[in-house]
């Protein structure tokens, strides 16, 4: 050794012993400090329990601590920390997020209690205290929230560990993650005070300098401790003690490593709500009359509403439409799959200009937009939001009624109306309230200035997700439950049965089947009766038309009369209270027993009834079957051969009839 190389070596260990008396002073006075009664040794002393702080973005997978207390900051009710699920949350949530989105915690911040639980086959999204969180499929683990009130015999930890080498904390006094000496394998992880990390510093230049290891040169190091228990030694610092990941390759001793991957690297891909499955058209207003600040306030609030829905492939979809002289779709239903990209699209929208022509933008969207080839998902109901600035600059009750009966929810916001010296531009008065539904104001919402529309997020979201009450989209194709009645007596013969369940599956075909839309059910007697399928038995239109396809042929008497009866009690008594009740009851002879009663039965139940007679059936008994006008409901053909010309007819009747009641 060359006498400077002496030289450092003596100034450096110098320092170190100066550090190592330092600290214990420290412990020392804190020793001093300690009230009566206790003792200064360290082994008899319990450590002070502080709450571990951490940062708003720190994920719960990242925390290997099963249970929990820690301090959440301000501010966590940000968008861009994710939450993920409802009372229980997936693992890859933002603790103090989901601690703000369960109500737990304002976005003041404040100390919550964190625990650990199995995961889950699905989380359920939901906006709660200005937290949406989002849906998602099965994931590895879950953890609750709940007040930190401390559990009896529980121990919390005042470090908490990490999966990562890098450590979460967001200020300084939060747990630190220590380095490790990379001569020393097998150690573990310890507690660093600030104290302790200035002489690691100075070891480390040391080994730099001399290139041997430190503990050649401290002989009386304890033993390296358990995480969470001190040494033996606390007076004493030991650089065996403080260890963490081996350092990878072109790291240097004090560098943190990068953070290590989750066992599921990428962000999960958001599901969207399936409690409010729409597909939603917003069509905005980009007249020149609007102006460009009121624009940019409405694309804040359509970025608002988006953010609270939760968009994805199982909840909502939304495309947006911008209206001026003519409509312009800025993209459909399938462009944008997530929220977030949905926000950042709208950002990008530029105005139009031009006139205010809602309705020709209406009639656009009836045509063009709800396609399957722009991701219309056809089982979902069909929802546009028009927002008006003032009024329009044509016609729209007549666009937005063929839009209703196409099956579209039209729901119209109004944004600063026409004064009293304005309406007389207005070319419809009242044009919001007729071109809508009429259910007590469910469908429009009048805003008296645009600087209020941000409160109107919440109601319109909880109206779109409200699928119950969407009526609009209720149309004569997917509102029943279709309930045929088949005559399978002697007198039909087998190949004349193919021809009427021919018949049977040409209607069903007309109709949109699904368990949310028209169901069918069928019902074959003679003497007896015989449920073949119930509404709730298949739920898409190909195995309706397999089930009647597979239906047997029974053979026997005619006793109508007691088919309605049974049809009543055994198919139709489990139609949903929303759905239009239609029986469609099939024969070929007169009924051997009465069919008065029944029918009176019928109709007192609600039921709509249509008799189909065929060749040798008794017209006067259809017409006592069928509902009142017996003209619309009762039809007969002399052969089975021609049964296939009614299907248009009847279907234009159950429509007609549909169209023409109320819905309120």
């Amino acid at each position: 050794m060359t006498s400077l190389e002496a030289a450092v070596e003596n100034k450096l260990v110098l320092k170190i012993t100066c550090l190592c008396l330092l600290n214990a002073g420290i412990k020392g006075a804190q020793n001093h400090s300690r009230p009566s009664g206790q003792t200064s040794s360290t082994s008899d002393s319990q450590p002070i329990w502080a709450v571990p702080q951490i940062n708003c973005d720190v994920k719960a997978g990242k925390i290997i601590n099963s249970e929990f207390i820690v301090r959440c900051p301000a501010g966590c009710q940000d968008p861009q920390y994710r939450v993920y699920g409802t009372g229980i949350y997936a693992s890859y949530s933002s603790v103090c997020g989901a601690a703000v989105h369960s109500g737990v915690l304002d976005n003041s911040g404040g100390k919550i209690l964190v625990r650990k639980v199995a995961g889950q086959s699905w989380y359920k999204g939901s906006y709660a205290h200005g937290v949406q969180s989002l849906s998602l499929p099965r994931w590895r683990e879950s953890f609750v929230i709940s007040e930190s009130k401390p559990q009896k015999g529980v121990t919390y930890p005042s470090t908490l560990t990490y999966s990562s080498s890098k450590t979460p904390a967001g200020k300084a006094g939060e747990a630190t993650k220590a380095y490790e000496n990379p001569s020393i394998i097998g150690t573990t992880t310890q507690p660093v005070t600030p104290t302790q990390t200035l002489a690691i510093t100075v070891a480390e230049a040391f080994y730099r300098a001399t290139s041997k290891p430190f503990t050649e040169y401290v002989t009386s190091s304890p033993r390296p401790q358990p995480v969470g228990h001190r040494s033996q030694e606390m007076g004493l610092w030991s650089p065996t003690a403080y260890t963490s990941s081996p350092h990878s390759p072109g790291s240097c001793p004090g560098s943190v490593p990068k953070e290590e991957l989750s066992t599921q690297s990428s962000e999960p891909a958001p599901q969207g709500d399936p409690n409010c499955r729409v597909d939603l058209a917003f069509l905005i207003d980009g007249s020149t009359n609007i102006g460009k600040r009121r624009f940019q306030i409405q694309k804040q609030f359509l970025a608002d509403v988006v953010q609270a829905l939760d968009v994805g492939p199982a909840g909502p979809l939304v495309g947006v439409v911008q209206y001026g002289d003519n409509p312009a779709t800025q993209f459909n239903l399938k462009t944008h799959m997530n929220s977030q990209d949905l926000k950042t699209a709208i950002e990008k929208i530029t105005q139009r200009g031009g006139l205010s022509n809602v309705g020709r933008a209406i009639s656009s969207v009836t045509k063009n937009f709800f396609s399957k080839a722009n991701g219309n998902r056809g089982s979902a109901p069909n929802v546009a939001v028009v927002m008006v600035d003032g009024w329009p600059t044509d016609k729209v009750e007549e666009e937005s009624r063929v839009a209703r009966e196409s099956g579209i929810n039209i729901f119209f916001i109004t944004v600063e109306g026409a004064a009293e010296r304005e309406k007389h531009y207005v070319t419809e008065p009242n044009f919001a309230s007729k071109a809508v539904c009429r259910t007590n104001g469910f469908y429009s919402f009048n805003v008296q200035s645009w600087l209020s529309l941000h409160k109107t997020v919440q109601p319109l979201v909880k109206r779109i997700c409200d699928t119950d009450r969407l009526a609009c989209s209720k149309t004569c194709l997917n509102s029943a439950d279709i309930g045929f009645v088949i005559d399978g007596s002697s007198s039909v013969g087998t190949s004349n049965f193919r021809t009427v369940l021919q018949f049977v599956a040409n209607l069903s075909k007309e109709f949109e089947i699904s368990d949310t839309d028209t169901r069918i059910g069928a019902v074959q007697y003679t003497y007896e009766q015989r449920l073949e399928f119930g509404f709730d038995k298949y739920s898409s239109k190909n195995d309706i038309l397999s089930a009647i396809k597979s239906v047997g042929y029974w053979s026997g008497g005619t006793s109508t009369g007691a088919a309605i009866q049974y049809a009543l009690e055994q198919l139709f008594k489990k139609s949903k209270p929303n759905k239009r009740k239609i029986m469609i009851l099939i024969t070929d002879g007169r009924s051997y027993d009465d069919v008065r009663i029944p029918a009176m039965a019928a109709y007192r139940k609600g039921v709509i009834t249509y008799a189909i007679g065929i060749a040798w059936a008794a017209q006067d008994e259809l017409e006592v079957i069928a509902t009142h006008p017996a003209r619309d409901h009762s039809f007969f053909v002399d052969e089975f051969d021609n049964l296939y010309k009614f299907v248009p007819r009847i279907v234009k009747n159950i429509c007609t009839e549909f169209n023409s009641q109320p819905r309120n």
